[in-house]
């Protein structure tokens, strides 16, 4: 494994020279040059603050890439060094051309484990990111101290809309999205700001003043990345869910990981927040509530800084 090395983007040198002289703890950039299942998959990743390491890995989405978790990360940074990556097939980059399946997933989490071990006090999982983050921990019993999962899924977005009575139309509707030309321009109709804003105030932030102008455009940044609809066509077919089933969801947990804290939020939708309420309803794994709908993370970073230290 090649070491890391330390480089600032143009975003985060715009963000540190803000906080030049401030009290606000500076962000920095570290890529780490990872290899997963044989590929080289320069690795951006922000890191923030001070204390005990904390892992922040963002949620597995269309819009989803490392800032996101950036909120969160001031919020934790008086008490933790934060360090949040970026997954393979997401971000607001070009996308490393890696196969996109939960084994990929599964490699980029060892080998962030080996070039940067912690081992760490905190890690925090959002979304999608969840599950991985629990067969990590148990693949690598020393690596954490204690797991937090926000608004934690298993399902992408239409096995948990259509059901697995339609599961013969999820591998169909990928590959059509990975062709070329035609998949592009399919791709271009389903990230459309209109269709991000419509999908945020659905079941992304719960609040719709919450979406602005700004925050569409940004969203819609990261989803015009080099690449982007590939990793857009895996999770939102189910190509990246870790697991099949609820009962395998499930079994993941035990007594053999680290204490689990899964955040609530009020108003998750009702399919997912009801994977939810079952993973809480299990033994050993405790709850709080904090609010918004699949991202508090984002919108109300204090809410669930407290509940992480609470």
């Amino acid at each position: 494994m090649r070491s890391g090395r330390r480089r600032l983007d143009e975003q985060d040198t715009r963000l540190i020279m803000a906080t030049a002289g401030t009290s606000h703890p500076t962000l920095t950039t570290r890529i780490l040059d990872l290899t997963v299942v044989g590929q080289s998959v320069p690795t951006p990743c922000t890191e923030i603050g001070t204390g005990p390491a904390a892992l922040l890995l963002p949620a597995l989405s269309s819009i989803s890439a490392r800032e996101e978790m950036r909120p969160l990360a001031r919020e934790l940074a008086g008490g933790h060094h934060c360090l949040v990556p970026d997954w393979p097939g997401f971000g607001a980059q070009a996308r490393a051309r890696v196969p996109l399946a939960p084994a990929t997933y599964h490699a980029f989490l060892d080998a962030l484990l080996a070039a940067a071990p912690g081992p760490y006090a905190l890690a925090v999982a959002a979304g999608h990111a969840a599950p991985y983050l629990v067969a990590a921990a148990r693949r690598h019993p020393d690596a954490f101290g204690r797991l937090v999962l926000v608004a934690p899924t298993w399902r992408g977005p239409l096995p948990t809309a259509m059901g697995e009575r339609r599961a013969k139309w999820f591998g169909r509707i990928r590959r059509a999205i990975e062709m070329p030309l035609v998949g592009e321009a399919l791709y271009r109709i389903n990230i459309s700001p209109p269709i991000i804003g419509r999908m945020m105030r659905a079941h992304v932030y719960a609040e719709a003043a919450h979406v602005t102008p700004e925050v569409i455009r940004a969203k819609h940044r990261i989803t015009r990345q080099s690449g982007g609809r590939f990793g857009t066509a895996a999770f939102v077919t189910g190509g990246l869910d870790p697991v099949g089933s609820r009962a395998e969801f499930l079994a993941l947990f035990g007594n053999d990981l680290p204490p689990v804290r899964v955040l609530r939020p009020e108003r998750a939708p009702r399919r997912s927040g009801g994977e939810m309420d079952a993973l809480i309803a299990t033994a050993g794994v405790e709850a709080r509530t904090v609010p918004g709908a699949l991202s508090p993370h984002e919108k109300f970073p204090r809410e669930v800084a407290a509940a992480i230290r609470g």
